[in-house]
């Protein structure tokens, strides 16, 4: 099904009012100010690994340790992610490994 021109005009307008406004959203909240707040600074700290153990906890949350293959590839691509992590401290490397990885054991070694 085709979007017409017309609508898909009003959609990129849309989105791009939005990226403006998230963009904008900082200095209209803190208006002259030269200093970040410290409670901004304290959140800039600390909701980074409170995100990413979310997004552990919300990846793990359905692997059945009951039944085949028992959360052994979850287990082994955590673990991988974890020792390259460690290995080269490299957030990226070590989301991009650990998902290539968890996908090659998903998809040939518990086939």
């Amino acid at each position: 099904m085709r979007i017409p021109d017309s609508q898909a005009l009003i959609l990129v307008l849309i989105m791009a009012a939005i990226t403006f406004l998230v963009r904008m959203l900082p200095f209209l909240l803190f208006p002259g100010n030269k200093e970040t707040p410290p409670y901004i600074v304290y959140l800039g700290k600390v909701l980074p690994f409170a995100i990413i153990g979310m997004l552990v906890v919300y990846c793990l949350k359905n692997v059945q340790i009951t039944q085949f293959p028992f959360g052994l590839p979850e287990l082994i691509a955590t673990v991988a992610i974890v020792a390259v992590h460690i290995w080269k401290r490299n957030t990226l490397l070590s989301i991009g490994g650990g998902t290539i990885f968890y996908m090659f054991l998903v998809q040939v070694v518990f086939h």
